[in-house]
């Protein structure tokens, strides 16, 4: 059964319609198909998958980023990646469910593969406790992180969280501590990291395996510090703002991009990546091979310095260039400006001597 998202009403109406004309068994019996009107309402999904697709807003790109239908970080694993060997544990309290972890082969080279699963139904959902990893899922990670430095292997992330668990027992175990540990993690590594943000990327949950050399994004899934209703709850007291908080927080590919947060957008096909999983991990396989390829001829130290500098240069060339490279807002004094900055300065001085002068009249007169 199909899941179908509000703004895909007309799209949910002509797909039925169709279903029905290719199934030769209807009320009245066998039938004939009607091969002609069946391709005249596909070209007409196509067209307003084609628009809807192409105008959407904000909030409405965040609830395709949430699709029930979107590939996940297995269908990832599973579909790129041979002789994965799943790891569990953080040697420390217990497995992380919403985390999936170990090494692979990518076109005959080993890697460490991390994604943040969500689950395809409601069980697996709750197995995995919808993507949102406690702090045993982040020490995992860190632990293998370090073993795929020791060893000298990529490291390939899959992010899709709406935020790291906030419950009680995640908080005594250290959840903030665990998200900080793993991103410190991320930037001291000697091997290249590359991240993949294919649904959600939900605060501190999300940077904490997307610290990387190059993070990738999809078209339509977002990146955000916290999601749009959180947002809305604590600016205007109101959820249902959540376009207007989605709008301010330029969570987009396409804003993050320009940003420059994110180094590469992956275009998705028309109507969403869940319309088409052959088409996205196509494009994923290009240019998941394309920066692997590219971090071979770096040393470990040069992949160490790129790293950090990307975050460091993060909205830092803007904000100083414009102050730098126009003047015409900077105000010039005159002769009275520097007169009056240099009687406010020394108004105290200037009073005592015009007291004296006053008392020095008066004592002559």
């Amino acid at each position: 059964m199909k899941n179908y998202l509000e703004f895909e009403r007309d799209v949910k109406e002509l797909e039925e319609e169709l279903e029905k004309l290719k199934d030769p068994f209807n009320k009245e019996g066998l039938s004939e198909v009607e091969t002609d009107k069946i391709s005249s309402i596909q070209s007409q999904i196509d067209e307003k998958l084609k628009i809807s697709y192409a105008n959407l807003n904000e909030w409405q790109i965040t609830q395709v980023a949430r699709h029930e239908d979107r590939p996940k970080a297995k269908f990832f694993i599973q579909n790129l990646f041979t002789n994965f060997i799943n790891l569990s544990g953080d040697r420390h309290f217990s497995e992380d469910e919403a985390v999936i972890a170990g090494f692979a082969q990518f076109e005959g080279r080993s890697v460490l593969v991390i994604g943040q699963e969500k689950g395809e139904d409601l069980d697996s959902r709750l197995k995995r406790n919808f993507g949102m990893m406690r702090p045993e899922g982040y020490r995992k990670c860190i632990r293998l992180m370090k073993l795929a430095d020791k060893f000298n292997i990529p490291v390939i992330t899959f992010i899709d969280t709406p935020g790291a668990y906030p419950g009680i027992g995640a908080e005594q175990r250290g959840q903030a501590e665990a998200i900080a540990s793993s991103i410190e993690c991320c930037m001291s590594l000697k091997v290249p990291i590359i991240s993949f943000i294919s649904g959600e990327g939900g605060s501190g949950g999300a940077i904490a395996l997307a610290s990387a050399n190059k993070v990738l994004m999809f078209e339509n899934a977002i990146y955000s510090v916290i999601s749009p209703e959180g947002c809305a709850s604590i600016l205007w007291r109101d959820p249902s703002k959540s376009l207007e908080a989605a709008k301010a927080m330029k969570l987009t590919a396409n804003e993050l991009s320009r940003m420059q947060i994110v180094d590469e957008v992956i275009k998705e096909p028309v109507g969403g990546a869940h319309r088409n999983k052959n088409q996205i991990i196509s494009s994923s396989k290009a240019i998941l091979e394309k920066y692997l390829q590219e971090f071979k001829k770096y040393s470990r130290e040069e992949i160490f310095e790129q790293r950090k500098k990307k975050f460091l240069n993060i909205g830092k060339q803007k904000s100083f260039k414009s102050l730098t490279d126009k003047t015409y807002w900077i105000k010039k004094d005159n002769i009275l400006d520097f007169f009056n900055k240099k009687l406010f300065n020394y108004k105290k001085i200037f009073i005592i001597i015009l007291a004296l002068v006053l008392i020095g009249f008066l004592y002559l007169f």
